[in-house]
Parts: structure tokens; sequence; C-alpha cells
């Protein structure tokens, strides 16, 4: 487990504890300590030995981080202690227990000390073989509790090249920074400590204990003057925590609110599911009993809600709104590699592989075989899921408008022959670009693609010559057709190739107004922008 998005600090007491560890130090050299700091692993923690989970008094234990994102097992349960008003006992014969820490779990559902727990699809990949446990759902996808904070200057992905940020590992935070960079085109140097030299051509991290000290490590950094870091991928409160704090220095670059790439799913004993089908199936359909529970009327079960995680209702309410409750269908859909508008299993299992790399992941493992299914299916046969649909919406800032920003640039560049606005679809780097291109669109609902196309400035010295400005003007309105007609070719690619929506892509000709320099062949390009809500 994870996740720890818990905790409603107050302002004076979040600045009280936020100035004395910068305070203490100062007494002691003038300038904050890197206590957060800890050496980076180049593996997974190695778990304790398999074992099957065994429920005792009929009653089924899952342990859980404070996080919105449980509620539907929750009202499910009707809070948290066993009892015979729940789902699970009323349908399916038996109880759950549920408990709370932030310590990870993965160790305790290895060897049967727990039935299950939850946490994020792009930890599975880094334990592999020794994780001896099932997937059967997908409980739900973090919507905007994940962030990347930087300095003020830095205003896009890109330029977090040659920065140094802040992070905990083997987290979604972790796998969050390095998703982005990746989306970037950018590769990520790990740094043993802040003495160290970064590295000119890569993302940067130093990793901390966890990922709120990450934020801590950075806003005493900005408070103090410093420019050793350059921001910190942590979630919230402490996102919020370190904008407030900074007065200014620090702003979120971007969040998982319209990128769905950080999802929880239930990690289930192995021994336990193999053993006892029926309780799997039941925990599965509990799951989205309570979901379905929740999405359709979040003002009646707020109580159970708030009462469990020790939350005001106005905080509860607050919190629900960073997460989307997966249904039945979106559910399937996750699992099957089908659906249009989020991040599919495989999608983000393969992702956080190759993020994460043959460096720290030695050993490739097939990720779907952690998956069991037959519990959704068997749901989906019975005819639970009939009138819901998969319905995953794009959120927009608070007073209801959607401000567009550059999030990054992938070094992308579809090239063309002189004077043609053909793209060669017998090029496998342009197929391969393409998909790329609609999978982005798929993990990142209301995103959209700006194309940029270009052509060649070779001709315009020979314009002058000839006809003066008048020539030169007549044939730059000429290139800026044809640059446009270069990002047609693109968009019609993607259309009719990919079955991109034509909507969410805005194509710009640029003419010859931005060559990369003397090379023509380059010049001749269409180039791409990730635009995304935030």
């Amino acid at each position: 487990m994870t996740r720890s998005y818990l905790g409603f600090v107050p302002a004076a007491l979040a600045a009280l504890l936020l100035a004395a560890p910068a305070q203490a130090a100062g007494e002691l050299d003038g300038l904050a300590s890197d206590a957060e700091l800890v050496e980076a692993l180049t593996s997974a923690p190695k778990l304790k030995a398999a074992g099957a989970y065994e429920p005792a008094d009929n009653t089924v234990h899952i342990d859980l981080s404070e996080y919105a994102g449980y509620a539907g097992l929750i009202v499910a349960n009707k809070g948290l202690e066993p009892n015979e008003e729940s789902f699970f006992f009323k349908k399916h014969g038996f109880k759950v227990k549920i408990t709370f820490s932030e310590e990870d779990n993965w160790s305790p559902v290895n060897a049967g000390e727990l039935a299950a727990s939850a946490s994020t699809v792009d930890v599975l990949p880094l334990y592999g073989r020794q994780l001896e446990a099932v997937v059967p759902v997908l409980i739900s996808f973090s919507r905007g509790a994940d962030a990347i904070v930087v300095r003020d200057g830095i205003k896009t992905v890109n330029d977090l090249k040659g920065k140094t940020l802040a992070t905990g590992q083997f987290n979604e935070s972790d796998f969050f920074i390095r998703y982005m960079a990746q989306q970037a085109g950018l590769a990520v140097n790990l740094m043993p400590d802040l003495k160290a030299n970064a590295d000119p051509t890569k993302v940067n991290l130093v990793v901390c204990a966890d990922s709120f000290g990450a934020g801590d490590l950075f806003l005493r950094d900005l408070k103090d003057g410093r420019t050793r870091v350059h921001g910190c991928a942590t979630w919230e409160p402490k996102t919020s925590e370190v904008v407030e704090g900074s007065q200014g220095k620090a702003r979120i670059l971007v969040s998982n609110r319209n990128l769905l790439i950080v999802a929880d799913i239930l990690v289930v004993n192995k021994g336990f599911a193999e053993r006892n089908p029926a309780m799997l199936k039941g925990l599965v359909d509990g799951i989205m009993e309570g979901n379905q529970m929740v999405r359709s009327d979040p003002n009646s079960q707020i109580e159970v809600v708030s009462k469990a995680f020790k939350w005001t209702k106005d905080d509860a309410l607050a919190e629900l709104a960073k997460v989307h409750l997966a249904n039945g269908p979106e559910n399937l859909a996750f699992f099957g590699g089908t659906i249009d508008s989020a991040g599919s299993y495989n999608y983000i299992y393969e992702s956080a592989a190759m993020a994460y790399g043959s460096g720290i992941i030695r050993t490739a493992f097939n990720g779907e075989k952690f998956l069991d299914l037959k519990p959704l299916k068997a749901i989906e046969a019975e005819g639970r899921f009939k009138g819901q649909k998969a319905d995953i919406k794009p959120i927009k800032t608070s007073d209801g408008t959607a401000v567009e920003e550059p999030l990054l640039s992938r070094d992308i560049r579809f090239l063309f022959q002189p004077n043609s606005s053909k793209l060669n679809m017998e090029d496998k780097k342009n197929l391969d670009d393409l998909a790329f291109m609609a999978r982005m669109l798929q993990v990142s609902p209301g995103s959209t693609l700006l194309l940029r196309g270009h052509v060649d400035n070779a001709k315009v010295p020979d314009f002058q010559k000839q006809g003066g400005p008048e020539l030169v003007m007549k044939m730059a309105l000429k290139a800026k057709q044809l640059s446009k007609e270069r990002c047609q070719g693109v968009l019609t690619a993607l259309t009719e190739q990919n079955k991109v929506d034509a909507a969410r892509i805005e194509i710009v000709g640029m003419g010859w107004e931005e060559p990369l320099g003397g090379d023509m062949e380059q010049n001749r390009r269409v180039e791409v922008q990730w635009i995304t809500l935030e």
C-alpha cells in the first residue's frame, strides 16, 4: 500500500510544522538539513515468503490507506467493523474487517497475514514474480490527489530537463514523475544526494523517505533561497501546503486530475483467492455495489464515509471529488484494454515497467498473470451492471471554465518530401508516433493535440532576388497553406487509422517561420504539442 492522502492540517499548524525543521537546523549551521533524504534503492524490497491467508470467524481482514477512493468498499461494509448489516454478509455470508495504516502492505498480503490490501497498478511490476497475489477489480482512479510541484519559472514537463526533483520511491509519486518524463522523451537519473552533479540531459531525482518529506525538502529549499531542488512529486494535502507556503515561488505543474494513469486496485492474497472463490467474488461484488451507491448519491453515504475516516462531511465530499469510483463497464473496459477515456491495466502496467527500466526491474514479468477476472465476469453475467455506462468526464476548474495550457512537447516530427503533404504510412516511426498520440488522448480526458506544421526556408533568398518583398509575401502565404495541409495529413491518419475524434485535434500552419537549422529535411515537419485541462 502506498497511499496516504489523509489529514486536514489547519493552515497555522501546518506553517509551524513546516517552519520547525528549518529553524532547528538553522541554530546549528544556518541552513536547513536534508534529513528527509534516504539512499535510493536499485530494486524493490524483498517480500516475506508467500503463504495463504486463512479467514478467522468467517471474517476477511483488509488493510487500506485513508483515501477517499476506497469509500465504496467502506459503504458496502456499513463502516469498518465486521457486521451482519453489511452487503458482504447479507448477500455473500461473510464479514469484512477494515483497518487503516500507511505502511507498505505487500509483505503481509504476500505472507497471508492479510487477505487483501489496495494499491496502484504502477507498483505491480516492481515486485513481479515474488508477489503471490491476484488483482480481481479496479477500485478507482485518482483524480487530482497526485501532482508535480515546481518553481514558478518551470512551465512545461520539457522544462524539467536538467532539473532536480524530490520524491518518495516505488509509489505513485515516483511513477508519476517518471511517467511524465517518459512522455516528454526524457530519461531519469537517480542521484545519491544533493551534492552529486545533476545530469543536464535528464530529469534528476533525489529520494526521500516518503513523498511528504519530498514536499518539505523542496519547500525549505525555496524558503532558504537555495536552488538545489526545482520541484517535488507528492500528493494532497502536501501539494497545497507547498504551493501556499512558497509565497508565490511554486506552482503545480501538472496533477492527475485529467491524467488517468493512477489506478487503484484490490490486491488479494493468492492462496486465499484460490481456496475461497466465493469470498473473492463477494469482495468484488461488494466494491461494485458500494461504488455505485456513492456514485449515484454521495450525500446519502457521506455520514458512513466521514465517520470511517474521521473527516468532516465537507472534507469527505472534497476528497471524493478527487477520485473516480469505477463501475462495472469501466472495470471490464479497463482490464480489456478497450476503455476510450482512460488508461487500461496493461497500458499502466507496461508504462510503469518502462518508466522504471531494466536498471530497477531486472526481470520482466507479465502483468496479466496477476489478473483473476472470473468474479467480475460472473457478476456481469448475472446482469448486475445493467444500466451502468462507462462515464469518465474531464474535470474543469472550480469556476467551470477550462483553462488550457501546453503541458509537454514530445520530440515527435512527421517529415515530408519537398512540396508534399502526403504522410508516409509505411514508416514504422510514423505509425508508432501516431499510436502514441492516440494513447495520450485516451489517458487524459478533455486533452487535445496541437499540430504545428512547417515548411523549409531554402527558397526564401531566391524569392527575394526574383521578386523582392512582394514575392516573398506571396510565397509565405503558400508556405502557410502547405504547412496546414501537412497537419491535415497527420490529422487524417489519426482519425482514420487510430480512430481519434477530430474535435480533439487542432492544427496551425507556421510556414517557414520556425526553421530548426540548416537541415531542410528536418524543417519539412509537423510537430506535436499535448494540451491538457489544468
